[in-house]
């Protein structure tokens, strides 16, 4: 039997306690009608304790991996800032009654991420850097939310793309051409998020953030048409870079190994 990161298991238990323990305390502050910016960061960040402590636990549990190279840690924080960046600076605002959705470029560079390097480095890269961008920004509450979902977008994208059609293969041991195989790739992350991101910012928002059901579902149904309009952006853009950068990186031996 494979060994388990012990370090990584313990690690993720106490971070979890931590940011429940946290969650539960600042909860009552952060979602009454007189909270401040700074009780909404700390329990948007006690939230994101307890998911980045899940991810270390799973981590942990999992049969360790060898080391990460510099290449690869390397590119996945260049992804994280693109994806800040995409969402940060490139983004439209669309106003819901008290709260907004948005039209963003961010997924863009968290699908692309998972191409070049894969689910669990693709989907970090693309959590971290959105949720930086939400608490850096007015969707100081979405964060958690956030990084659920861009992780399990990058996780997705990920295991199609390099678990069922080995794009990081060569030519010959690929079932499909490589375009197909990318657009399927980006387009399986992003239908679950158009699928995900409406349905779990419903019981997200009127359970976790108190807010009323008619205003929980009217933002649903508008965060499902920006969704859809950034999902169709993402695996068209993402595609079109993925096949327009992974010969340029093959040739200069940049190409991280997944």
């Amino acid at each position: 039997m494979k060994k388990k990161n012990l370090p990584a298991i313990i690690a993720g238990v106490l971070v979890s306690i931590a940011g429940l323990i946290c969650t539960i305390l600042v909860r009552a502050a952060a979602i009454s009608e007189t909270a401040t910016g700074t009780d909404k960061m700390f329990f948007a960040l006690s939230l994101i304790a307890i998911l980045v402590g899940l991810v270390l636990l799973a981590v942990g549990l999992m049969p360790e991996r060898k080391h990460t190279d510099t290449r690869t840690l390397t590119m996945a924080a260049m992804f994280a800032a693109l994806c800040y960046i995409g969402f940060a600076y490139l983004r439209i605002d669309i106003p819901v009654g008290s709260e907004k959705t948005a039209f963003h470029l961010g997924n863009v560079f968290c699908v692309l991420g998972a191409l070049f390097l894969g689910g669990l480095w693709g989907g970090m890269a693309g959590a971290i850097g959105l949720t930086f961008a939400d608490l850096t920004s007015s969707y100081v509450t979405s964060a958690p939310k956030t990084f659920l979902l861009k992780l399990c977008i990058g996780l997705i994208a990920g295991l199609v793309a390099h678990k069922v059609f080995h794009i990081s293969q060569s030519k010959e041991n690929r079932k499909v051409s490589l375009p197909v195989a990318t657009i399927l790739s980006t387009t399986a992350g992003m239908a679950f998020n158009v699928v995900a991101d409406p349905l779990v910012g419903y019981f997200y928002k009127m359970y976790i953030l108190g807010v009323p059901q008619n205003a929980a579902s009217m933002w649903a149904k508008m965060g499902a048409v920006t969704t859809l309009v950034n999902a169709v952006v993402a695996v068209v853009v993402s595609t079109i870079l993925y096949l327009a950068l992974r010969p340029a990186l093959q040739r200069s031996s940049l190409m991280p190994k997944v």
